[in-house]
């Protein structure tokens, strides 16, 4: 099945709302193991099945323009004897596909109920 062209799917969703709580808590930027563990930590946890998976999505929402990414100072990473982190940030652009999304769920739900039989009303008994 393929999706449409500039939909999201779900995993990219959740990565641009974790980037978005991320922001709110203070921090413009998480790296992909911090994003990793938003995600598990959330309700959404079932969309990441492996850290390759993340990246991928990653790698697609920085090649949309969703978000943009830097590398960490090789100095910082080589002072605390770890890999060099890659961090990522949200774009105006992630935040307008983020809302669209968001809207397009809320739209979809709105219409399913809509499309849902009214409930019958109860039989009154006679007291």
């Amino acid at each position: 099945m393929r999706r449409k062209e500039g939909a999201l799917v779900p995993l990219e969703v959740s990565i641009l709302e974790a980037s978005l709580a991320f922001r709110s808590r203070g921090n413009a930027e998480a790296h992909g193991f911090l994003i990793a563990k938003e995600l598990r930590d959330s309700r959404q946890a079932r969309r990441l099945t492996a850290y390759g998976t993340l990246y991928k999505a990653l790698d697609r929402l920085e090649r949309s323009g969703h978000l943009v990414s830097r590398w960490e100072d090789p100095m910082i990473a080589a002072g605390e004897s770890r890999p060099r982190r890659r961090f990522y940030r949200l774009t105006l652009t992630g935040e307008a596909a983020l809302a669209e999304a968001t809207a397009d769920k809320l739209a979809e739900a709105a219409s399913d109920k809509r499309d849902q039989p009214l409930p019958r009303p109860a039989a009154i008994e006679p007291a």
